[in-house]
């Protein structure tokens, strides 16, 4: 996109004709049409995409191994998990890219502009810099505009987060996509498409990335595991070398080891896990729920230390009411409320006469109104002619400056009340009534927009899960220091200025005010490279790109869709308390990812060190090369169900640990290496089973002990304190059943008595209780519960 001309003061000649229809087209030549640039990408680059980076080069190379040691199965099932992860996450991506679709769309309205000398109506796209438009009531302004003439009051709470309208007359801005509120004026166009303040704003949102921790913390799981592994058959060549055992009998079991390092069903187990939190979480309670757009989410909310939350519509109501009146004498406050009620009007729908009129509740129906007149930002006041005891009154409203002004003697204290009624960050009006000549300040009337009712309480439940609120709105410091007192976040207040000339105050500020989309986006940002875990409420365009960047995109239920497509959760309800849902649900999904994983370690530890010390001690290899494959399927995939286990959500950020999972892991694989030379003692050294019936024993006391193990690690206390989830227990007893009928009947194995299958799966049994106090114990001390 070309930069936007730096446009000079126009001649009156060309302010009242516009542009000729020939400059206009060569300007739409020159700098292109009014709307957002697009970029897209073929449907088989970004699936193409999905198939590169570390952990698909993984499973890649994992199916190449597997191949090579001729295990067609097991190679099919891990090209199949590919595939669908990488299905998955493009869907999730589409759905999340629709943002810029919104965008465009969003610009596409009509404008009222003078091209030759005469009005036309054209396709905002069309609109170039230099272009006289007229706006109006209603109007969705199609370009930043500067105001010639007229006055305009604009609602750009979706670009700006102020929450009352902004005025604007000769010398103003009216920015691009606000929507016009009260008035008529001509501007003359400043800027259009990506050179904007809602182009601007929708080239951040594409620009963002979201940020998500999930593939780095898998990378690092199997980067242990790999390492463990990696030294193991250092061991096992090593030795085989020294007793003389041939490489075409050490190699597929080397190969066997490395291939169950990599966790071939944790993306799937991760992406079922959290699509079933999304689920969850849209269900909700009483009809209402969280919308998940980037399931990445779910497992981020689990981590999501700050949260900075949008002011207008979340921590308050977003309507004006009256907050305090301070009458002058003769006047009582009733008669003052019923006085600003007459100099307001219902028709014209303005967020403070209607918030004056419900206080009013027809307080000042004795009095007959013969005329009124609308606010008008060059005058910044209403007034009314009315009848009351058949005498004419003029009755004003607005700015205590103005209406002061008008008044012939205003009292002293006025500007000291002003300020004492602002100071909350109300905004303060004055009222003044008598005949049209001989008016009388009668009070001061202060309007805000409360609190919701269930925001403290929210608030107080968030910080007692270990997360940090922050408030971000664009309104005056004064506004929002005194919502956050009320709400209970500490008011220790930076402007949006403040922030950019210090992007560091992120960190340190906890309310921040007066800020702009950029200002967001850098809040978002600066908090992620201190190492936070964000989580960004919004509702309007300003709020997309910091939707779109942090960890955790929210937005409110009143949000505009280009918000909503940029973020990664949409409430259904308005406040937080789907907020407070979704991190409840989001720790439990964590906390069965954390079982699988822990499990995931273990036994992979476990078969590493068995096979590594069992031919080190025995010369023979405890098992097969077909028996480790059915193991990973027998146990990898099986465990899957653990994705809908019951489980207690953390009271505090939940952060991956990958050491201390490690530490821990290998600390538990301990016990189970005990129990494999047990059994292995029993087969050999009291049945004297022969090396085949052996193997079999051995492949049965892997599948028991692991999923053993499952019921052990997925309770961080004793593990009989909770009930697993039926889909569990049916899978391990669907486990169970099949692995002992296939050794009972010499299928994929030798075959093996039942005494001896029952024999194995009681020690099973034993040992989790032996292993119990030490899990309690190991995650204790590696700070995991």
């Amino acid at each position: 996109m070309p930069q936007q001309p730096v446009l000079t003061a126009a001649r009156p000649e060309d302010e009242a004709r516009g542009l000729t229809s020939a400059e206009a087209a060569r300007r739409l030549e020159e700098y292109g049409p009014n709307e957002v640039p697009e970029r897209r990408r073929p449907f088989w680059r970004q699936l193409a995409r999905r198939f590169w980076g570390p952990l698909p080069w993984m499973l890649e190379g994992t199916i190449v191994l597997t191949l090579a040691l001729g295990k067609d199965l097991e190679a099919a099932i891990i090209t199949t998990l590919l595939v669908l992860n990488s299905v998955i996450g493009l869907l999730q991506q589409l759905r999340s890219d629709t943002a810029l679709e919104l965008l465009r769309r969003r610009l596409a309205v009509h404008a009222r502009v003078r091209r030759d000398g005469a009005w036309r109506l054209v396709e905002a796209r069309e609109l170039v810099p230099g272009d006289l438009v007229r706006v109006r009531v209603g109007d969705v302004v199609g370009a930043d505009l500067d105001v010639l003439d007229g006055h305009v009051s604009v609602d750009q709470s979706s670009l700006t987060g102020e929450s009352v309208p902004i005025d604007a007359g000769p010398g103003d801005r009216a920015l691009g996509a606000a929507t016009v509120t009260r008035g008529e004026a001509t501007g003359r166009v400043v800027a259009t498409g990506a050179s904007s303040m809602f182009g601007k704003t929708s080239l951040l949102v594409r620009e963002a990335k979201p940020a998500t921790h999930l593939e780095s913390v898998i990378f690092r799981i199997v980067r242990y595991l790999v390492i463990i592994d990696v030294a193991l058959v250092a061991v096992m060549f090593s030795y085989a070398a020294i007793v003389g055992t041939s490489l075409s009998e050490t190699a597929p079991f080397a190969l066997i080891i490395l291939i169950a390092s990599v966790p071939v069903a944790l993306p799937t187990t991760f992406t079922v896990a959290q699509a079933i939190g999304a689920l969850e979480l849209s269900r909700g309670s009483g009809g209402h729920g969280v919308l998940v757009t980037r399931l990445s989410a779910v497992q981020e909310a689990a981590s999501m230390d700050v949260l900075c939350t949008d002011k207008t519509g979340t921590l308050t109501a977003n309507e004006l009411s009256l907050e305090q009146v301070h009458a002058y004498p003769p006047s009582g406050d009733a008669e003052l409320i019923g006085l600003a009620a007459l100099a307001s009007d219902e028709a014209g729908q303005d967020p403070i006469d209607l918030a004056l009129l419900r206080a009013a509740d027809g307080a000042a129906d004795g009095a007959r109104r013969r005329s009124f007149v609308p606010f008008d930002p060059s005058t910044k006041r209403t007034e009314a002619t009315v009848e009351r005891d058949g005498t004419l009154l003029r009755v004003v409203k607005g700015m205590p400056p103005v209406v002061a002004s008008l008044c012939a003697t205003p009292p002293s204290t006025l500007d000291g009340d002003v300020e004492r009624l602002g100071a909350t960050g109300a905004r303060v009006l004055a009222v003044a009534v008598g005949p049209a000549e001989h008016l009388t300040l009668r009070g001061l009337v202060a309007l805000a927009d409360h609190p919701r009712a269930d925001s403290g309480r929210l608030v107080d439940e968030l910080a007692a899960l270990g997360i940090d609120v922050k408030m971000v709105t664009g309104d005056t410091a004064a506004t929002a220091r005194s919502v956050a007192a009320q709400v209970g976040i500490d008011p220790v207040v930076c402007t949006g200025e403040e922030l950019r000339d210090n992007p560091a105050l992120a960190s340190t500020c906890s309310v921040f005010a007066a800020v702009f989309p950029e200002d967001k986006y850098t809040i978002v940002t600066s908090l992620q490279a201190d190492g936070r875990i964000v989580g960004m409420t919004g509702d309007g365009v300003n709020d997309a790109p910091a939707l779109k960047a942090a960890e955790v995109g929210i937005a409110v239920d009143s949000a505009v869709d280009v918000a909503k497509s940029a973020a990664s959760m949409v409430l259904t309800e308005p406040g937080l308390v789907d907020t407070v849902t979704a991190v409840s649900v989001s720790r439990r999904i964590y906390q069965r990812m954390m079982t699988w994983t822990l499990n995931k370690i273990i036994k992979t530890a476990q078969v590493a060190f068995f096979l590594t010390l069992g031919f080190v001690f025995t010369q023979t290899f405890v098992t097969t090369p077909l028996l480790i494959v059915l193991l990973l399927l027998a146990n990898d995939f099986v465990t899957m169900s653990l994705a809908v286990d019951r489980v207690r959500a953390s009271s505090q950020p939940a952060r991956w640990q990958v050491g201390a999972l490690v530490g821990a892991a290998l600390s538990l694989a301990a016990v189970v290496l005990v129990e494999s030379f047990l059994d292995l003692w029993l087969a050999r050294g009291v049945f004297h089973l022969g090396l085949a019936q052996a193997q079999t024993l051995i492949f049965l006391m892997l599948v028991f002990s692991g999923q053993a193990t499952v019921y052990v690690v997925r309770e961080r206390d004793r593990f009989w304190r909770s009930r697993p989830a039926p889909w569990l227990l049916a899978a391990t007893t669907f486990d169970v059943i099949v692995v002992t009928l296939l050794a009972w009947r010499g299928v994929l194995m030798t075959s093996l008595a039942l005494p001896y299958v029952a024999l194995v799966l009681g020690i099973a049994v034993a040992f989790m209780f032996l292993m119990d106090p030490v899990k309690v114990a190991v995650l204790r001390r590696f700070r995991l519960v």
